[in-house]
């Protein structure tokens, strides 16, 4: 009885994930931070920000090369994939908190698109940093 609980509770909890996703994504699936309305350099350091819950938002962001970035994740009630973040090819995977902000030191990059997932790589994400 306690294991049919739990199930239903998974099923009901990833059928208003699904619904969530859906409905968010039809206006953040394409968003692209081209201005960099979500990156700024604070005493030399380029902060990303980026909100996870149900994804990734922006989904692009465009961000300077050659200089110290941080990857500032921002969650709020986030209890999705959205909650483990990975970098393949940084060889980096964080854990994020429910709610909270967590920055990610990812060093200087070279002009690149470096791009992140979640843990199971549903929600990506990309990095443009240009020269």
């Amino acid at each position: 009885m306690k294991a049919l609980i739990i199930f239903g509770s998974l099923i009901v909890a990833s059928g208003l994930m699904v619904v969530a996703v859906n409905s968010s994504s039809s206006s953040n699936a394409n968003s692209t931070s081209l201005d960099g309305s979500n990156v700024s350099i604070v005493d030399g350091v380029q902060i990303i920000t980026i909100n996870a819950r149900g994804g990734y938002q922006p989904r692009n962001s465009v961000a300077k090369s050659g200089i110290p970035t941080v990857v500032r994740f921002v969650t709020n009630t986030t209890y999705d994939c959205s909650s483990f973040v990975r970098f393949p090819s940084l060889n980096l995977l964080k854990t994020l908190p429910p709610t909270g902000t967590t920055e990610v030191n990812i060093g200087s990059q070279q002009a690149i698109s470096l791009k992140g997932s979640c843990g199971m790589g549903m929600y990506p994400f990309q990095i443009d940093f240009k020269s």
